[in-house]
């Protein structure tokens, strides 16, 4: 569904990313980790065209769209969920998601039941404002607002961030139930050990490179990445 190849590029001429390929199929979860300045976060917006290559590709569907737009890109098939600011605080959980269609011109109905079957806690507070929620709803808004381009691939970046263990790993859980309705999901985590568990593919950069890569399983039994990443 995605290659991310030979990626290379980075801001005001300095190189960040070095040769780093990320891929992921339909219905897979593809796990970006490392260590702080890795470039994990990089490659996710050079992935989703917030940051211009100066050698690679990103091929979607087969589809070379290395040239287009985040705008674009979202119509091509791509959601997007930034790690902060990432809904619209005053307006309700239902406005948000709404805000979420706005490439549409179908009625998406549909596809807003189908948020809040993944999510039934919005359902529940489709009225409230979104700034009321926990941290961890919050995310559920704004993962469900992605979801209602209907994308091909889902990218997060660092959707567990602040919260507390039990709401990961319910968020974890939603995740995987994204995945398994066959879309593609790319997502960057801190808690390497935890994204990992739930990983079909993982991807560990260095310095902007490709250190280790594997199964989620794999990579969470390499004694190296173990040692180096995931506290032994």
């Amino acid at each position: 569904m995605l290659i991310g190849e030979t990626m290379t590029g980075g801001y005001g001429g300095a190189d960040i990313l070095h040769g780093c390929t990320i891929s992921v199929d339909r219905g897979e979860i593809a796990v970006i980790v490392g260590p702080n300045g890795a470039g994990k976060s990089t490659a996710m917006k050079a992935i989703f065209g917030m940051l211009a290559l100066r050698e690679g590709r990103v091929l979607l569907g087969g589809r070379d769209i290395t040239a287009l737009s985040p705008q674009e890109r979202v119509r091509a098939g791509m959601g997007f969920v930034p790690q902060t600011q990432n809904v619209f605080v005053t307006m309700s959980v239902e406005e948000n998601l709404e805000m979420g269609a706005y490439i549409r011109e179908d009625d998406f109905s549909e596809t807003l039941d189908q948020v809040f079957e993944l999510f039934p806690i919005l359902k529940e507070k489709r009225r409230q404002p979104a700034g009321e929620l926990s941290g961890g709803q919050r995310q559920q808004v704004a993962v469900g607002r992605a979801l209602m381009t209907r994308p091909a691939l889902l990218m997060l970046d660092e959707p567990a961030a602040g919260v507390s263990p039990i709401v990961m790993d319910e968020l974890f859980d939603r995740i995987l139930d994204v995945a398994a309705t066959g879309i593609a999901i790319l997502m960057v985590e801190q808690n390497a050990r935890q994204a990992l568990q739930i990983a079909d593919r993982g991807y560990v950069l260095v310095q902007g490179r490709n250190a280790h890569s594997g199964t989620g399983n794999e990579l969470l039994a390499d004694p190296q990445v173990r040692a180096s990443f995931l506290g032994g």
